[in-house]
């Protein structure tokens, strides 16, 4: 079953505050539009964070 979130936070690339789509098919992301698993600050990130956690 695919399951589409919204997620809201501050993106330190785009020094701004945004929204990111993550569409996730049997628990798995199978879209993200941000640079999840290649942005350069995605370990202190709070938007990762939050990506991490809705997939548990």
């Amino acid at each position: 079953m695919e399951k589409e979130v919204f997620l809201s936070g501050y993106c330190r690339c785009m020094d701004a505050s945004r929204m990111v789509a993550v569409t996730l098919e049997d628990g798995r992301i199978t879209d993200v539009d941000c640079n999840f698993g290649s942005c350069p600050y995605e370990k202190d990130c709070v938007l990762a964070q939050k990506i991490r956690e809705e997939v548990g």
